[in-house]
C-alpha cells in the first residue's frame, strides 16, 4: 500500500526545489486554496490567481499586510533592512507610486524600442556561441544565458559592460531578496545587506559621472526625473536602478537556461524548433509557461475578497502560484506536456494587470534569438549531467549550472 505524505507547502525543501511540479499537481487536484500555518492562502488554479492579480481590492506593497506590520512593530526599518531601507522598487508599489514611477521606464522597453535592439542581440549570441561551438560543449549559464541579458540591459542603461564582472555576485545576492523576510537565515541577510551596499555605492558614483557627462541611455534620463524633483527621488532612483540591472537579466538567464534543459529533455521538441524555425517564437512561449522563471508571486487584500469560496481577509496575504497556475488542466490542454507548437498559450509567467512585466517583450526576444541561434547551429543537444542543480533562490526559481555538449552543424 502506497502511503501519501501530507499536503504541505514547503518551497524551501530541497526536493521541492528540484522539481515543484508534483506538489503543485497535488494542490490543484487536492487544495487549490491552501491554507498554510501562518495564515497566508496558496492559490494554484489558473482562475483564482488571475481573479486576484486583476482585482484593485489586491495589492503589492507587502507593508500593508499584517504581517509585515507584526514583523515590524517596534523595530527600526534601518536596523531591519540596512542600506535597502526606503528604497522599495516601484515592483512592490501600488498605485499612484507604482504608476508614476514605472512610466519613466516603460518607454524603454516597448515592443517597438526592444525590436530595434534585435541586430546587437543576434551580434552578441553569435559571438558568446562561437567558442562553443568550435568546442562542442558549454556550460550554459555562464557561456551564453547569463551574459547576454546582461550586455542587453547595460547597454540600455548606460552601465559600463566591464563592469559585469565587479557586480555579478551582487545581483545574484539580491535576487534572492524577493524570497520571503521570515525564512532567511541570518548570514544570507547579512550578505544581502553588504550587496545592497555596494550597489548604491556603485550607482551613486555612476550617476556623479553621467550628471559630469550625459549620455543618450536610460541612467540619463532617470537622472533627469530626479532632477526635477516631483518625479524621482534619490532612494527611488537607486532603488529602480538596481531593480532595473538585477531583474533584467537574472529573469532571462532563467528563461533561456530552462528552455535549453527542455529541449535537452524532450528532443523530439528541440527537433521541431530545428526543422521549422518559426516554431521558436511559440517555443519561447511554451517554456516560459511550462518551466517559469518566476514560480510564484504575492498579494496583500486591501479589503476582503472571496476566492473561490474563501475568504482573503483585509490585511492578509496570498501567495499565488504562477507556476502552478500555468499547469492547469482547465486553462491548458494536456498541461504536463512540453509542445513548442501550443497555442492559446496565455500562460502568466509575466504576471498579469498593472504588475504585467515591464520587461516582457525584451525577455521575449532575448529568449527567441538564442533559441533560433541553437536551432540553427546545434544538433544531438544532450544534458552533460544526469541532474543539474538549482540555485537556493524559490521565487527566482534557477539553475546554478547547465553543462551541455552537441554537434555543431555549421562551421
Amino acid at each position: 500500500m502506497t502511503v501519501t505524505e501530507p499536503l504541505a507547502f514547503n518551497p524551501f525543501d530541497p526536493g521541492f526545489r528540484a522539481d515543484p511540479y508534483p506538489t503543485y499537481r497535488r494542490l490543484l487536484v487536492e487544495d487549490p486554496v491552501h491554507k498554510t500555518p501562518f495564515g497566508m492562502l496558496v492559490v494554484s488554479r489558473y482562475r483564482d490567481c488571475v481573479a486576484i492579480l486583476r482585482d484593485h481590492r489586491s495589492g503589492s506593497d507587502a507593508s500593508k499586510s499584517n504581517m509585515y506590520q507584526a514583523f515590524m512593530a517596534g523595530r527600526d526599518p534601518e536596523e531591519v533592512f540596512g542600506a535597502l531601507a526606503g528604497m522599495r522598487p516601484f515592483l512592490f508599489m501600488d498605485p499612484p507610486d507604482h504608476t508614476r514611477l514605472r512610466s519613466l521606464v516603460q518607454k524603454a522597453f516597448t515592443p517597438r524600442t526592444v525590436e530595434n535592439l534585435r541586430a546587437r542581440i543576434e551580434q552578441w549570441v553569435d559571438e558568446l556561441l562561437g567558442p562553443a561551438l568550435q568546442r562542442g560543449s558549454m556550460e550554459v549559464i555562464e557561456d551564453l544565458a547569463y551574459p547576454l541579458p546582461v550586455r542587453v540591459i547595460t547597454e540600455m542603461l548606460g552601465v559600463p559592460h566591464e563592469d559585469h564582472d565587479t557586480f555579478k555576485g551582487w545581483s545574484r545576492e539580491l535576487a534572492g531578496a524577493l524570497d520571503p523576510d521570515f525564512a532567511t537565515p541570518q548570514a544570507v541577510a547579512e550578505r544581502r545587506e553588504r550587496a545592497a551596499t555596494a550597489f548604491v555605492e556603485y550607482f551613486q558614483g555612476l550617476i556623479a559621472e553621467r550628471r559630469r557627462a550625459p549620455k543618450g541611455d536610460l541612467l540619463t534620463a532617470l537622472i533627469a526625473a530626479e532632477d526635477e524633483g516631483n518625479k524621482l527621488t534619490e532612494r527611488e532612483l537607486l532603488s529602480t536602478l538596481i531593480l532595473l540591472l538585477v531583474a533584467g537579466h537574472e529573469t532571462t538567464v532563467n528563461l533561456i537556461a530552462n528552455g535549453v534543459l527542455a529541449f535537452c529533455r524532450y528532443p523530439d521538441q528541440f527537433e521541431r524548433v530545428r526543422s521549422d524555425p518559426s516554431l521558436a517564437r511559440t517555443a519561447v512561449e511554451e517554456v516560459l509557461r511550462f518551466d517559469p522563471p518566476v514560480q510564484f508571486t504575492a498579494r496583500v487584500a486591501l479589503d476582503d475578497i472571496d476566492v473561490s469560496g474563501t475568504t482573503l481577509s483585509k490585511g492578509e496575504q496570498a501567495i499565488l502560484l504562477l507556476a502552478a497556475a500555468d499547469r492547469d488542466p482547465e486553462q491548458f490542454p494536456d498541461p504536463d506536456r512540453f509542445d513548442v507548437g501550443r497555442q492559446d498559450n496565455r500562460h502568466l509567467a509575466f504576471s498579469l494587470g498593472a504588475h504585467y512585466c515591464l520587461g516582457a517583450p525584451l525577455a521575449r526576444l532575448e529568449g527567441l534569438v538564442a533559441f533560433e541561434a541553437l536551432a540553427a547551429r546545434v544538433g544531438d543537444l544532450r544534458l552533460a549531467v544526469e541532474q543539474p542543480e538549482y540555485k537556493d533562490n524559490i521565487v527566482l526559481r534557477g539553475l546554478s549550472a547547465l553543462p551541455v555538449t552537441f554537434t555543431p552543424t555549421v562551421a
